[in-house]
């Protein structure tokens, strides 16, 4: 099989660098990919955006397989012009995945669903939010706070954690006014803040049929201590002790197959990665927000943990035969820790020198994936907020710590910035 994987970051690196060690495939490639993808894949100067090239590149080098890493591509129907062109690709199509592109159309998906969620409200004004936050924090005594949302695409970034009242106003002005996020903040969701540790439950299917991924848990905030503002992600474990596979089955039956199945009554089914953000609270599982595709970089982790052959199951999602599917994983924990430049998730620089790259390579139980990076004639230089990550694996999740800052701390470049506790709480414990 010749594949072709849609993305340059993190989380295509590892869907590349896995789909290269498939016996059932002779060729990978990757558009547009990044400096470390060109180890697992030979890259192609074609933006992810580009769905029309995408398609025209896929037919001239007879690709069996196109795996959608981005939201955007998927918004912008890459699988609904692929599979009109005759060729087998990996994702939703455009409609049903409005689940990430629109906050608005996934809170009516729960609504219809019975699915648990947070109490919210939709405004398409910044008065009505206005109004919207001012109604939370007067009716609710000792409330927690309110989270603002963009209700379009953000990288991620759009959401606000408030937990004041003025907190909550500023993310208002800067959503609805300031328009730091363009046309995603149109609308946003006002949504009471849940309480309780979160995780990431990711699931293949073929709009009938699931598959659970092990669970994860991501690490939102630039700081320690889960404070500063929300990135795209400073790391990642799996497994997550705290969602044993009884909470795993009641979030699968609760929150996603539900989701999977109004979709369908839509009438088009759901056929992909299908991400559900849980909180665990007090009265059980609610859903945060659902994304389209596979976490970025939850999938860091996730990946080096599987050992069943990623193309036999994305396969079985293109040709809808995932029924009796189960997933065989290594022993142990997965840790992945991210390297951002300096400023992230504000400004940053580019085109810095990163060093130490062959000596993390050569560093036993783990992976070093590319997130934003280029090749130039002095090396290789960050290209992006999020630079790289290294995922650590090991027979507990203290170890996986270990191995993943280990290879880390060898790999160096101005302004290099991270977090020292990703899966803090479980490496205490010695799990």
């Amino acid at each position: 099989m010749r594949v072709l994987v849609v993305g340059g970051g993190g989380r295509e690196h590892a869907l590349a660098w896995k789909i290269a060690q498939s016996p059932l495939v002779s060729k990978v490639y990757c558009a547009p990919g990044n400096a470390g993808i060109s180890d697992s894949a030979e890259c192609v100067p074609i933006a992810a955006g580009d769905v029309a090239a995408l398609a025209d590149f896929a037919i001239a080098n007879d690709i069996n397989l196109t795996v959608v890493g981005p939201e955007a591509p998927l918004m912008a129907g890459i699988v609904d012009l692929f599979e009109g062109r005759g060729l087998r690709i990996y994702g939703p199509s455009r409609d049903p995945a409005r689940i990430e592109g629109s906050k608005a159309f996934a809170k009516k998906v729960m609504q219809t669903s019975g699915i648990p969620t947070a109490d919210f409200q939709l405004c398409d004004s910044p008065q009505a939010a206005r109004e919207a936050v001012q109604k939370h924090f007067a009716q609710r005594s000792g409330y927690s706070g309110v989270v603002v949302k963009a209700d379009g695409l953000a990288a991620g970034k759009g959401v606000t954690v408030c937990s004041t009242q003025e907190e909550a106003m500023a993310a208002v002005e800067d959503l609805m006014v300031q328009r730091i996020y363009g046309d995603a903040g149109n609308q946003v969701v006002i949504e009471e803040r849940l309480i309780g540790p979160e995780a990431s439950i990711m699931v293949v299917t073929d709009g009938h049929n699931i598959v659970p991924l092990l669970p994860s848990q991501d690490h939102k905030r630039a700081l320690e201590g889960d404070l500063g503002p929300n990135t795209g992600g400073m790391g990642a474990y799996c497994p997550v002790a705290m969602m044993p596979s009884d909470l795993v089955e009641k979030s699968l039956e609760t929150i996603v197959r539900p989701a999977i199945e109004t979709i369908r009554e839509l009438g088009i089914p759901y056929r992909g990665t299908l991400y559900a953000g849980i909180m665990v609270t007090e009265d059980g599982p609610k859903c945060i927000e659902f994304n389209c595709r596979f976490g970025d970089p939850e999938t860091q982790a996730v990946l080096c943990m599987l050992e069943t052959d990623l193309v036999e199951l994305l396969m079985g999602v293109v040709e809808c035969s995932l029924a009796d599917t189960k997933l065989r994983w290594r022993s142990g924990a997965a840790v992945s820790v991210v390297a951002a430049s300096g400023g992230y998730p504000g400004e940053f620089r580019r085109g810095l020198l990163i060093t130490g790259l062959e000596e993390a390579a050569r560093q036993p139980g783990s992976m070093v994936f590319h997130s934003g990076t280029r090749k130039t004639e002095q090396g290789i230089v960050t290209d992006s907020g999020r630079v790289l990550a290294v995922t650590g694996w090991g027979d507990t999740v203290r170890l996986a710590a270990q191995n993943a800052y280990r290879t880390m701390d060898s790999i160096e470049f101005e302004g290099k910035q991270l977090r020292r506790d990703i899966a803090q709480k479980a490496r205490d414990l010695n799990l």
